[in-house]
């Protein structure tokens, strides 16, 4: 990337960090151990996109990642300020997934960032009264808004759990599980554990297989723990940039594009050929190559140099772009052969 245009994104991130981080001095409030969602999603107002793109054949069900940086442990709907940052942050993805879904995208109590400085127990709480929220709106988005249509979900990091959630709850219900396109769950390790309890969690192992679950999460190849893949965490993970699941490096030249894109959508630099990667044998995360993390700082609070969970989906825009449109191709043409 050249220099000024990632400083100019670079500049972007902090100032949004910044200005999340100065509103919510001052404040601190609990909203765990609500049982159910009380929220009202037949109410356009509690949707970021409420059917944008008519005319797809496919729907995109897509969760925002974690953008409440303020003292509170959970989001509130009310807040302005944090739903115009959530917005933004689902605008940074939407170039990915808008040229072949109708998009869906509640906005949600989700747990702040705060929340992930506690241990697991102790989160999960504030991470089930998000969920509450999501399921709820999936809920709702089922029974009003489907109609037997195909199903794309797509969540980046908080957004990536509530994905796996979603799996959990719904999809062993095999006539919606036969809906399911994909689950792009990017930078929320989809676990050994997981996929072994859950028969619908199936981790893709190619780039065209349907029902199955895109996850990974990037760092730099010195880096050995984060709180996203703690050390001892095995995750089921996709290269990709050649869609294989073994650890054979994945060359830069595959590379289509790296987007660095802002939050009204656009995209503020784009290079192709950035990086290369390879899946690391032992954690199963992603390693980035022929970068340096200097150039690419964590930002976020906890990860450590060479932590590139932020730029997750952005190193592999293009490839990722490329392959939603490739997933529902081949679900449609599976459907027009079952047909036949």
């Amino acid at each position: 990337m050249r220099t000024k245009s990632r400083q100019k994104w670079y500049a972007l991130t902090v100032i949004v960090l910044g200005m999340a981080l100065f509103a919510g001095c001052g404040k601190s409030k609990s909203t765990a151990g609500a049982k159910a969602s009380d929220t009202d999603y037949g109410k356009a107002g509690n949707w970021a996109y409420f059917a944008a793109g008519e005319g797809k054949e496919a729907d995109l069900f897509l969760i925002c990642p974690t953008v409440d940086v303020q003292d509170e442990f959970n989001m509130a709907l009310d807040d302005e300020a944090t739903k115009a940052n959530f917005l933004g942050a689902l605008n940074m993805e939407r170039g990915i997934y808008e040229d072949v879904t109708r998009m869906y995208a509640p906005y949600y109590r989700q747990a702040a960032l705060k929340v992930y400085d506690l241990a697991p127990a102790e989160r999960e709480p504030y991470m089930e009264l998000a969920y509450s929220d999501v399921s709820a709106a999936f809920l709702w988005y089922l029974n009003n808004e489907n109609k037997g249509r195909p199903i794309v979900l797509a969540g980046f990091s908080q957004g990536a759990d509530m994905c796996y959630r979603l799996l959990e709850e719904y999809f062993g219900d095999d006539d919606l599980y036969d809906r399911l396109i994909a689950v792009y769950a990017i930078g929320w390790p989809c676990t050994v554990e997981m996929a072994d309890r859950y028969p619908q969690i199936k981790p893709a192992v190619s780039a065209d297989d349907i029902g199955t679950v895109i996850s990974f999460d990037c760092e730099s190849p010195e880096v050995t723990d984060t709180f996203i893949t703690p050390a001892g965490t095995k995750a089921c993970t996709i290269n990709p940039l050649n869609w294989k699941t073994d650890t054979a490096p994945a060359d830069k030249s595959l590379n289509k594009g790296a987007c660095f894109t802002d939050y009204d959508a656009n995209i503020t630099a784009e290079v192709p050929q950035l990086c290369g990667c390879y899946i690391d044998e032992t954690r199963g995360v992603v390693k980035v190559t022929d970068i340096s993390p200097a150039d690419y700082p964590a930002f976020l609070p906890g990860l450590p140099e060479g932590g590139y969970h932020i730029y997750d989906y952005q190193f592999f825009f293009r490839n990722l772009q490329e392959n939603v449109e490739l997933r529902v191709e081949n679900y449609l043409r599976s459907l027009l052969d079952k047909a036949a």
